[in-house]
Order: C-alpha cells, then sequence, then structure tokens
C-alpha cells in the first residue's frame, strides 16, 4: 500500500510566504527559504510552492526563488505561478522543480497540459484546481491569487478534471475555496465526488485546522495525500507529530 503524503504548501507574494481565508485577508507568515527548509527537516514528504500573483499579473514564476528552496530541500519540490509554456516548465525544472502545477495556465490554454505531458511525462504535470460551491453545484475558479481578479469559469469542477486527465494530467490537487484557511477540515462531499471519475492521484487541500483532520480524510477518502498551509504555518500541527498520530490509527505514512 502506498503511503499518504503530507504537503506543506508556500503561497508566495512579493518575496514573502503569505495566507489568508478563503483566498482574501492574506497576511505575512514568514520567510521561503526559512519555511521551505524547517519543513523539509520536520518530515514532509513534498512541497509545493505557489507564486500566487504570477498568473493574475501575466508574469511567470520568480526562478531566482524556486533555486534558492530546491538548494535547501531534499523532497519532492512542485512549483505553480503563470507558468504558460514548455519553455517556462523547462526553466522551472532547471531551476530545481520536480513537477510543474498548472491552473490558470491550463484553464487559459488546456492545450498546455498535453504538451507538458508529451515534453516531461505525465507523472511531472500537476492539475491545481480552485472550486467553489456555487448554486448547488462544484465549479472551478481562476486568477484566485488576487481577490480583485478572481473570477468563475462556469466550468464544472469535475468536468475540467475529466478533461485534464485525458490530455496527460498525471495528478490534481483539489482545492475548496470554501474551506481554504477556516481550519474546519477537508472537504470531503467534494474529494468523494471528485474521486469516483479521476483515475490519478488526487492530492485534498484547503481546511485543515487539527491532527484529527487528517486522519479523516485519508479515512473517509482515497487521497494519496494532504496538503495544508495554515495548520503549519501558525503551529497548530508539527508535522513529526502528525505523522506520528496517523501512525497509532493505522494510516501509512513515511516516518
Amino acid at each position: 500500500m502506498l503511503t499518504k503524503r503530507i504537503i506543506p504548501c508556500l503561497d508566495v507574494k512579493k518575496g514573502k510566504v503569505i495566507k489568508g481565508i478563503r483566498f482574501e485577508g492574506h497576511r505575512v507568515v514568514g520567510g521561503i527559504v526559512e519555511l521551505a527548509k524547517f519543513y523539509c527537516n520536520r518530515g514532509a514528504d513534498e512541497l509545493v510552492f505557489y507564486d500566487i500573483t504570477a498568473s493574475p499579473q501575466g508574469r511567470s514564476v520568480d526562478y531566482s526563488w524556486v533555486i534558492k528552496v530546491a538548494e535547501q530541500i531534499n523532497i519532492p519540490f512542485t512549483v505553480a505561478g503563470g507558468i504558460r509554456s514548455v519553455d517556462t516548465m523547462r526553466e522551472v525544472l532547471r531551476a530545481g522543480a520536480d513537477k510543474i502545477s498548472l491552473n490558470s495556465p491550463a484553464l487559459e490554454n488546456p492545450d498546455l497540459i498535453n504538451q507538458g505531458a508529451k515534453e516531461f511525462g505525465s507523472q511531472c504535470i500537476v492539475l491545481g484546481v480552485d472550486s467553489k460551491y456555487v448554486d448547488g453545484e462544484d465549479y472551478v475558479f481562476m486568477y484566485t491569487g488576487s481577490p480583485q481578479k478572481t473570477a468563475n469559469t462556469n466550468l464544472k469542477t469535475v468536468d475540467w478534471i475529466k478533461e485534464a486527465v485525458s490530455r496527460g494530467v498525471g495528478e490534481v490537487v483539489v482545492n475548496s475555496m470554501d474551506a481554504d484557511g477556516v481550519k474546519n477540515g477537508y472537504d470531503l462531499r467534494l474529494l468523494k465526488k471528485i474521486q469516483a471519475v479521476c483515475p490519478v492521484p488526487v492530492i485534498a487541500s484547503g481546511g485543515a485546522g487539527k491532527m484529527e483532520h487528517f486522519l479523516e480524510v485519508f479515512a473517509q477518502t482515497n487521497v494519496d495525500g494532504a496538503l495544508a498551509a495554515s495548520v503549519f504555518h501558525f503551529g497548530d500541527v508539527d508535522i513529526q507529530d502528525l505523522k506520528k498520530y496517523l501512525t497509532q490509527n493505522q494510516v501509512i505514512v513515511r516516518l
């Protein structure tokens, strides 16, 4: 049986790690390199780096920060932020990333998924999905790094994920905008709905507030990993303690 992955997320803006609630009210929580190194040392299985204002600002991720983080960690490293071409993907991978995460750029140009998967392999291409429940349906939102530019694509979340998988995505990170930063637990309803149609690994994101929430998502869904930010940034949960707790509750993790 595959081990479940614990994945801290660094949302980066203007050279600092920030965090908000439901994608608004961002505040600085620490330095990029310092937090990356800390989480690696505490036993994180992977690290995700989101340059959250890159897509809304029409630019690509800052390579210099990718290089600095990659030099300090020895775990798989996923990078997202305005990656709109195969050439940019190549530069990000050369800078030290292991995987490319596509969100708004893939919504702008779905063929980007096909191109990335063909060039680097599906295992390298991750789909980031920011999903919100609106009028009885789950919809994909884009440009979520900027509250002023956040927009409903009117694409149903399930339909978009099915299309992306058919185009070559090897993994899907599902971020519930309704649960993000609230610390009331992962969106189990949404995750179950997506897993019913998604044949590739799914990573839960948005809502973790205590160790029980990680146990809950692993026990009640078949997600491959749980991504979190606030709960780690603000010291609510320590990764080593979390892994001991999960092991005690029969969840297989890498110790």
